[in-house]
Order: C-alpha cells, then structure tokens, then sequence
C-alpha cells in the first residue's frame, strides 16, 4: 500500500454520524435552531455580498477574510505571478544564491536570510549549523514523555505535545516574569526561536521511528551535519539524494507569506506574548486541519485511487489521462493539487519538486504519473472552466518524492511540514517582537447586526 492507514478511523457518513451520537434536550434543541440561521446567513450574503462595512465587504466579512489585506510579514510575501518571495527573493533565487552542500540550498542559509534579510556567506551558515548543534539536546523527561505516548496517537498531536512540553524551559516566559523591558523581548523570543529549531529533528525522528518503527532507536545529532540533514539522519535515512531532497523540502515549505492558518495562529497566538514554543505549538495545531498540512496525503490517496478506477499501468498516454480527468469532473469529483488561494501560475515550489524528480527518478511509475498530469490537468481544467488557477501547487508533487525513498506513511507528512514551517513562523515571531505589534483584536459582528445595518444601507 501507498499510504499508511494506521490512522484512518471507520468512515462513517454524514448521517450514519449523526444516528450514532448521543442526543440531549440542549442537542436536540441546536439541530432545531441551526437551519432556520443557515437560511439567515445564506440570505444575507446572497442580498448584501457586495455591502461595505466599515472597510471590508459582506462577503469577505463571511468568507475568512480572503483577499483583506490587514496583515503585516516582514519575511515573506505571495506574489500571484511569481509565487512566494521570501525577503524579495524568489525561490528559484534561493536555490541559486544560497550556500550549499550539494544541490540544495541549506535550511541554515534561508534561515539567516529570513532573519536579517541578508544572503550569507558559508561562514555565516557554518555557525547557524554549529549554534543549533550545540542547542540539540532534549530533556530526559521529554524523551521518556515522547515515549509514553500512544503510537497511535497522531503523528501532529504527538508534535504538538512535545513542543507544549518543552516549553517549560522557556526564556521568554522568565524573560516576561522578570520585568524585561519590552523593547527587548525579541532577544528571549530568539532565543526560544534557536532553541526549539534545534530540537525539531530529534522530535520529528522521534515522532516518526516511534509510531512506525516500534521506538527504533533515535540517532544523536550529528554537530558534523546541517540541520536539514539531521532531520534525514535521525529518521533513519541515509541516501543521499534523500537528504538532499529534505533540504529542499525544509526550504520551500518554510514561509508562504502571514495570513495562511499555521502562520496566522502563530502570530495571533504570539501577539499576547505567549513564548515561541506555545505559539508554535497553536500554529501546528491549525496546520493539522485537513484544509491547511493534509494536502499533500491527499494528493497520493486521490492519485492511488484515481490509478485504480482508471486502470492505469506504469505508463501511461496523455490522451488517456485527459479521459480520466474528465471522468473524475464529470463524477462531480476536483483534481487535488491544482489550484490556490493566491497564485494564479504553477507553484514556484512544485516545479523545483518537479525537476528534481525529472532527475533523480524519471522512472517512477507514480513520478511518471504526476508529471502527465502536468502536462494534462491544467488544460483539462481550463476547458470546464471552473477553476481560476488551473495550474499545479506544492502539494501535487511533495508526497510522491517522499514516497520513492521510503517515507510511506502519509499522516507523518504534515509533521515534516510543520518542522519546515518552524523556519518562517519563528522568524516572523521574532520580528513581531523587535516591533512591538500589538495583541491582534479585529472587530466582529453578528448575523443580526449585519442584516441591519445592509437593510438600513438599502434603504437610505
């Protein structure tokens, strides 16, 4: 099998659901109360969607206020065009310009450059490698925490867990009880930032060798190896290409601008100067939501079923994956993986995937698989018109690498991301502290309230 089905419940449908749930007065009254608001809200974005209040529109107000630029990141910024820049640098400029190893740039260089805004030098990245080395390791009641749990307790909650858990040797926090002067609370947040960094790769390898690999042994961190290696290392992996391919992949999914979940929660979290570790604790809690860190499962789940209803072989025409793509729209059914919220051209980040998978595994019957749908899906796609960016994301790509070297269990993917994510987030958190932003309180509304005042708009 191609994915792991270690934690996929029974599937149950909605109204199977619904029969098997206990029910009470206060329940049964709520069932009673919630279509008639339905209704309500349906009907006031359907009449007043386009309704300004204040600055913003109905519609916006409604629909998780997309497209509402009220948002300030000074590490990166999504260019519809051109994908994300981080620090005005594109990702195909930081494969090019930051220090590396072999192919890939290293996680360290991206790491300073997010921090200071400055491309360094190997030197520079050297003594990223050496400080996060020397801050690596983990608390033995942490350890045997880690171990106590679960194994099939999920691979994020485990993450979240840990990272709650090391929070107990915050210096912000006794930064903050100790009276320290505001203008320097980016120090302790840095430093709670290095900290935390350093000890992602035990706890992702521990993450992973515990629940999959009946607590194999962790191996130590290796000050002679960058931060990205360590991450491969640990896990259990020694190929080279793998560890090159997880340098790559802690740098591109590492900061994709403020207002996405992981990186908005940690900074809302942040902004009522709870430390780094409980603010990237709530950040990879919303990076655990289906919607946000699972696309990338979902991407091989769709892809295996869509080989099998398809009876594809290990090759397969172009002329035979348009077919299936319009079977699997015409079944009222999406093509994951295309599409996103902001970009309006192929991800930056899935065509760096893409060539290195061009490379380093042309024959892989599902890297032949997913490069035809490149070629295929966007075209298909553009013809039904109902897509606004019918061009391949990140997440249409990333698992099929992983699946080629080994890594084949789909509900740890998100923990890699979220490691990555740690670069940006944390960097963002730090900056949020030089500059003093304050706790992050937008205005709400009511349904009520909004109907009033658009009825009284329309009427005046």
């Amino acid at each position: 099998m191609l994915l792991s089905r270690v934690f996929r419940p029974m599937a149950l449908s909605g109204q199977q659901w619904l029969s098997t749930s206990a029910s009470s007065p206060l329940k049964n009254r709520l069932a009673e109360l919630i279509p008639a608001k339905q209704e309500q809200v349906n009907k006031i974005k359907k009449e007043y969607g386009n309704v300004v209040i204040d600055t913003v529109t109905v519609d916006q107000a409604y629909g998780g206020a997309r497209d509402v630029s009220c948002l300030v990141c000074e590490t990166s910024l999504l260019d519809a065009q051109e994908g994300i820049r981080m620090r005005g640098h594109t990702i195909f400029d930081l494969q090019e310009r930051l220090p590396r190893v072999d192919e890939e740039p290293l996680p360290e260089g991206l790491l300073w450059l997010l921090l200071t805004g400055e491309i360094p030098d190997s030197e520079e990245v050297q003594s990223v490698s050496a400080d996060l080395a020397a801050r690596s390791t983990v608390p033995a009641w942490v350890q045997d925490l880690m171990k106590s749990l679960p194994k099939d307790l999920h691979p994020m909650t485990q993450l979240s867990i840990a990272v709650s858990a090391l929070q107990r040797d915050s210096k912000f926090a006794a930064a903050y009880s100790q009276g320290i002067n505001k203008k320097n609370y980016w120090d302790p947040a840095y430093e709670d930032s290095m900290d935390l960094l350093a000890k992602l790769p035990w706890i992702c390898s521990t993450i992973y060798n515990h629940t999959y690999f009946n607590d194999r042994v962790v191996a130590s961190y290796d000050p002679n190896l960058d931060w990205g290696a360590n991450v491969a290392h640990m896990m259990g992996y020694q190929d080279p290409k793998f560890v090159d391919l997880m340098r790559m992949y802690l740098v591109i999914h590492s900061d994709h601008e403020g207002g996405n979940v992981s990186a908005h929660a940690t900074h809302l979290v942040g902004s009522a100067l709870s430390d780094p570790y409980l603010s990237y604790a709530a950040g990879m809690n919303g990076l655990a939501g289906p919607l946000h860190g699972l696309a990338n499962q979902e991407v091989l789940k769709w892809l295996e079923e869509f080989k099998a209803q398809n009876h594809i072989g290990d090759t397969v025409s172009h002329a035979e994956l348009e077919l299936a793509c319009w079977k699997t729209l015409r079944a009222g059914k999406v093509i994951p993986g295309f599409g996103h919220a902001v970009l309006r051209q192929t991800d930056p980040r899935y065509i760096c995937l893409r060539n290195f998978g061009l490379k380093h595994l042309p024959n892989d019957p599902m890297m032949r698989l997913v490069a035809g749908l490149y070629e295929v899906a966007p075209k298909v796609l553009k013809e039904q018109g109902k897509t606004k960016n019918p061009w391949p994301n990140v997440d249409a790509h990333s698992g099929v690498l992983l699946q080629h070297y080994g890594v084949t269990q789909a509900n740890f993917y998100t923990v890699l991301f979220g490691v990555s994510r740690a670069i940006g987030v944390l960097s963002s958190l730090v900056w949020d502290r030089a500059l003093g932003f304050p706790i992050e309180r937008p205005k709400s509304m009511t349904s009520e309230w909004i109907e009033d005042f658009c009825s009284k708009q329309k009427s005046s």
